[in-house]
């Protein structure tokens, strides 16, 4: 018990390390927030970067994610199945249970099927577009007020950024962000996943598809 609480509190402590943008030798590295734009997080990875043709970059769900999304509503649906059921069973369950059960699947089912359609929504990048977005609206519809925190113009892109944070909890983890800077310091989330090694060498390979630089804040 009292060895748990110490690992916990040194975790809390090394989140605490402020990040010197001044490191990376760039005015709007000194204008741009270094906190995290999309708080929470996971613990597994959420996406891979897939290079979909010479011009076009993709954030795709990875299978463990949508298997965990599916599970979810696999689950919601077995519940109201077998609340279904026992409605016409001998030996149904307790009228009280019963409905339980059918919210829990309910809620199960409605969860997962969110967690599945937000969790394979296109991330892209297309230079024949000249667009990154978020979505499936492209941005070929307009940008306004209510799209802007998902598209971006690839030439309004002036580098990419890599940091971290502390998810506390039960079981304490980091999670890890990738977000586009903007020649005017504003950011735009990309994607943010427990796995440290593969958003980093995603981020490599997005910065050399773009030539743009990489502030990677995240500690080995």
């Amino acid at each position: 018990m009292l060895q748990e609480l110490v690992q916990k509190l040194r975790m809390l402590t090394k989140d605490q390390r402020t990040v010197d943008p001044s490191q990376f030798n760039d005015p709007v590295a000194l204008k741009a927030d270094w906190s995290p734009v999309k708080r929470g997080g996971t613990n597994f990875q959420t996406r891979k970067l897939v290079k979909v043709n010479p011009y076009r970059l993709e954030f795709r769900a990875t299978g463990f994610a949508i298997f965990i999304y599916s599970l979810f509503s696999v689950s919601g649906v077995g519940l109201l199945i077998g609340c279904s059921v026992s409605k016409y069973q001998s030996n149904q369950l307790p009228f009280g249970i019963n409905i339980i059960l059918l919210i829990a699947g309910l809620i199960f089912t409605v969860l997962g099927s969110v967690m599945l359609y937000s969790g394979t929504s296109p991330v892209v990048f297309d230079k024949t577009k000249s667009f990154f977005w978020k979505g499936r609206k492209t941005p070929e519809h307009g940008l306004d007020s209510k799209t802007s925190t998902h598209v971006a113009r690839l030439n309004d892109i002036h580098a990419f950024q890599l940091i971290s944070e502390y998810c506390s909890g039960k079981n304490p983890y980091y999670s890890y962000e990738l977000n586009i800077v903007l020649k005017d310091g504003t950011r735009i989330n990309v994607v943010d996943h427990g796995n440290k090694t593969k958003l980093k060498h995603d981020a490599l390979s997005l910065s050399a598809f773009f030539n743009k630089p990489l502030w990677d804040a995240i500690p080995l």
